[in-house]
């Protein structure tokens, strides 16, 4: 699952392949195919396999988050989820799927499944009531947010950039949300 997540990352959805996957992955194409008979198959496994993983450690920083300055670390623990390899695999395969209608199939669902949760991980972090107020809107604003910096940092590093835009953006919900 990781050699395919690297592949995507450093190849490209063009650029990867099966027969690339199972070289870097130290397995046998024959097994790879009884697995996942098609590059499709591999890559929408990996990122979901991936993506499980990355909210478990989105959960283990729950426990670390400081009662003061909560929201600003908040959007840190969130921020990385779209700074990571996971989120550039997984922007490949929505560019990708933008023109194959296909593969649109196979990624839409996984797309709105992940969004519905990566929302619902975002109000516990935030430790908020979604139905109070404009709540709900703002975490979905924050989210928003957070994917257009995570494609910013998908061409150069602009972390100075994004820890201000950060730093503004939760006094924003300081103010603005009810706790």
């Amino acid at each position: 699952m990781e050699a395919t997540i690297d592949c995507l990352v450093e190849l490209g959805w063009t650029g990867t392949t099966s027969t690339i996957v199972s070289e870097r992955a130290g397995v046998s194409r024959g097994a790879q195919l009884h697995h996942f008979p098609t590059k499709q198959d591999l890559v929408i496994s990996a990122v979901s396999f991936l993506m499980d993983r990355r909210r478990e450690e989105l959960h283990g920083g729950l426990a670390h988050l400081p009662k003061r300055g909560r929201v600003r670390a908040a959007l840190d623990l969130v921020s990385a989820q779209f700074t990571s390899p996971v989120f550039m695999a997984a922007l490949e395969l929505w560019v990708a799927a933008r023109s194959d209608e296909e593969l649109r199939k196979a990624v839409g669902p996984l797309e709105r499944a992940v969004g519905r949760e990566t929302h619902k991980h975002a109000v516990e972090i935030l430790d908020i009531d979604e139905s109070r107020g404009n709540n709900r809107a703002l975490v979905q604003a924050t989210l928003d947010l957070l994917r257009g910096l995570g494609l910013a940092a998908a061409l150069s590093d602009d972390s100075r950039r994004r820890a201000q835009i950060l730093d503004a953006w939760a006094d924003v919900l300081e103010r603005e949300l009810e706790m």
